[in-house]
């Protein structure tokens, strides 16, 4: 089983190579690695709660229950993680910050240009607004069909990848998309999260690989 295993593997990488849908210096991975800073946090659904604040135009807060009866949307891209594996044709389910915004939930001021990402412990990570704003990113609770593990966010957690064949998004690594995540800070100025102000990249383009500063 194994050996077969392998070899669709391969035969699967040689096909996201030729599509032009595998970035530099990655390699296709079957399987979800898990990696993140910090333990996997605790979840009660009658505290958590999810914020916006910065520039906009009214802070808002939303208790879990408020926050599962938002706009849904629905992803499938392939997701590439600076430690050089990718993923590909994952299925992701949550609420576009996108959405948000057109629809009013979220007013933007003139001065928004950029979003930090807060999660669980005080862990960051930033990005420029137009990134945030693509349908490429995500405040995901669900992957492939099924609520996320906690390991691998829950019950929230930003993601970001490439959809096949919008070469007009910009794709970053994985670790732009924080786990565990409790709000997002609109700001003015760009102001680097945990692992930049560590030595990775800001820009962190995939394509570019800009893995480091």
């Amino acid at each position: 089983m194994f050996a077969f295993e392998g070899l669709d593997r391969r035969q699967e990488e040689e096909r996201l190579l030729r599509e032009g849908r595998l970035p530099p210096g990655q390699a296709l991975t079957v399987k979800f690695p898990v990696l993140h800073y910090g333990p996997v946090p605790r979840f009660d659904p009658t505290t958590w709660s999810f914020s916006v604040w910065g520039e906009v135009e009214e802070e808002r807060t939303w208790t879990w229950e408020e926050f599962t009866q938002l706009p849904r949307s629905t992803v499938k891209m392939d997701i590439h993680c600076v430690t050089r594996w990718s993923k590909a044709d994952t299925v992701w389910e949550g609420v576009s910050v996108r959405t948000l915004v057109e629809q009013g939930l979220i007013r933007l001021k003139p001065t928004a240009a950029y979003v930090m990402q807060h999660a669980e412990y005080g862990y960051t990570t930033n990005l420029p607004l137009e990134v945030v704003l693509q349908e490429n990113f995500l405040l995901a609770t669900h992957f492939n069909g099924e609520p996320l593990t906690p390991e691998h966010g829950y019950p929230l957690r930003g993601v970001i990848g490439a959809i096949p064949g919008r070469t007009d998004l910009k794709t970053v690594y994985l670790w732009k998309g924080a786990k565990w995540l409790r709000g997002l800070e609109f700001m003015a100025q760009d102001r680097p999260g945990f692992w930049e102000q560590a030595g990775y990249s800001n820009s962190a383009d995939v394509w570019k690989e800009e893995r480091y500063a």
